[in-house]
């Protein structure tokens, strides 16, 4: 099993190509602020960040607050929000997340895990993104399909459908300060070069770092 300090070393190489090809990486999701990004990655479950993107801009103009959310007819949420999918499951959980950010924290999205989490439809992922991309308090990194994906093609985790797991091998490998930028790198790539169907391995910055790129017909 390849060590850890090897894992750092490989990670640290990943990262200044990254950086390279992707120096402006950051968060796809649209907002002004924290509330609107935690709205957002509610409603990004099963959905694309352009599908997000689309709605979004009508619906944080409708309700600008954690209480005009609170207060809105769940009939006309659940409207405006349904091209997303999941629509009745996003529209109940951010009304209740509003509710108890209105009822716990003024109105405010609280700045930690634990706040974070205790509210509906706010699993570690979304809270992940709303610290490192709203407060710049990084606690975690945020595994995706495409982080998840990605990081088990270049054999950095031991656990390779374990998401909470998958966090927890890259905490020990990736600089603490690059935990957000990470995420985002990743996705880029994975909808760039390192792409499901079809990755294109001989173009790929990453590829001599990658112990999985003759694992496809590239």
């Amino acid at each position: 099993m390849e060590s850890l300090e090897h894992r750092r070393f490989r990670v640290k190489k990943v990262l200044e190509r990254l950086k390279t090809e992707f120096p402006d990486a950051h968060c796809a999701l649209h907002h002004n602020s924290p509330l609107q990004l935690l709205i957002a990655t509610i409603l990004s479950a099963q959905c694309t960040d352009k599908r997000v993107n689309m709605v979004t801009p009508a619906l944080f103009e409708k309700y600008p607050t954690a209480a005009d959310f609170a207060q809105a007819p769940l009939p006309e949420l659940e409207e405006m929000i349904r091209s997303t999918g999941f629509y009745r499951n996003k529209a109940r959980n951010i009304q209740q997340c509003c509710r108890a950010l209105v009822e716990h924290h003024n109105g405010e999205v609280p700045q930690t895990m634990a706040e974070l989490t205790a509210l509906a439809g706010v699993g570690r992922k979304t809270a992940n993104v709303v610290l490192g991309d709203a407060f710049h308090k990084p606690e975690g990194i945020v595994v995706d399909t495409h982080v998840t994906r990605i990081t088990n093609l270049l054999k950095l985790v031991d656990h390779p459908k374990n998401a909470v797991k998958i966090e927890q091998d890259l905490m020990k490998i990736v600089p603490q300060e690059d935990w957000v930028y990470f995420s985002h790198a990743m996705i880029l790539h994975g909808r760039k070069t390192c792409i499901a169907r079809r990755p294109q391995c001989t173009t790929c910055p990453l590829n001599d770092l990658c112990p999985s790129r003759q694992d496809h017909k590239c």
